[in-house]
């Protein structure tokens, strides 16, 4: 059964292995925990990113960040990165949700159904009526995951595409 379920203390040996296997920087799915310890992720960095969802220990200009992990029944294969509310600079450029989905497992459908079910907590979170989002141009497969999950592109530079998604009303807080 394919779920997406809030990180916790439990998931962090699997969420610190499924962070292994991306570079630090793909397509703009930033991960600066790959080469990291997995001791010091466990004890250190799980903590911090726990309290980020509750936005304790934030940096300047961070806001407060929840991160899913998509399961297909005991497998993490795919993680949704939700930011509560935009900064002007996320407004215009990340916006509200990062995703990346294992290499084991891309291109069998998971972004598509993790991001619809990434909309729905969304909706539950922010207090925007869309969600915005951004992809690489070099990157067609995250483009095509948004438009399934009726995207329009909201506007372009050289590098990126930045859409919205309206949120499911019956769900928006």
């Amino acid at each position: 059964m394919l779920e997406l379920r809030p990180l916790t203390t439990a998931d962090g040996e699997a969420a610190y292995m499924f962070l292994q296997a991306f570079a630090p920087d793909e397509n703009g799915f930033e991960n600066p925990y790959r080469g990291c310890s997995k001791e010091t992720f466990l004890t250190q960095e799980l903590l911090l990113i726990l309290d980020h969802a509750q936005g304790r220990n934030l940096k300047e200009n961070y806001v407060p960040e929840t991160w899913y992990f998509l399961w297909d029944d005991d497998q993490m294969v795919g993680l949704f990165r939700i930011r509560h509310f935009l900064t002007e600079a996320l407004a215009q450029g990340a916006g509200h949700i990062g995703y990346g989905i294992h290499p084991d497992h891309r291109g069998k459908g998971y972004a598509t159904r993790g991001l619809a079910l990434a909309v729905e907590e969304a909706a539950k979170l922010i207090p925007e009526d869309e969600v915005y989002l951004s992809c690489h141009k070099d990157n067609p497969a995250s483009l095509r995951v948004q438009l399934k999950n009726h995207a329009r592109i909201d506007h372009e530079d050289e590098v990126e595409y930045y859409t919205r998604i309206p949120l499911p009303k019956h769900l928006h807080r």
